[in-house]
């Protein structure tokens, strides 16, 4: 499975830089690693989110299924496809 990934710049006082460098030496991983390590840590008893959807949401989901049949392939250039509508 491919995981989609993302870069976080993050920003710290040298002295705790210093101190997560050390500390990942010590464990003999990169940098990057164990910070990763730390985050997972402290969210791993977390539950993802989940949110509900909207009435207003909910109601054009409803709709979109009633008028699937309506539904059009396109193929090729989906920009033309607009413009031409």
């Amino acid at each position: 499975m491919k995981t989609i990934q993302t870069q976080i710049k993050l920003n710290l006082p040298l002295p705790l830089k210093e101190l997560l460098e050390s500390k990942a030496r010590r464990f003999g991983v990169p940098m990057a690693t164990y910070l990763r390590h730390l985050i997972i840590t402290n969210v791993e008893d977390m539950e993802y989110p989940v949110y509900q959807a909207s009435e207003a949401m909910e109601k054009k989901y409803e709709q979109a299924i009633r008028e699937k049949d309506k539904a059009v392939k396109v193929d090729g250039d989906i920009g033309k496809f607009l413009d031409n509508l």
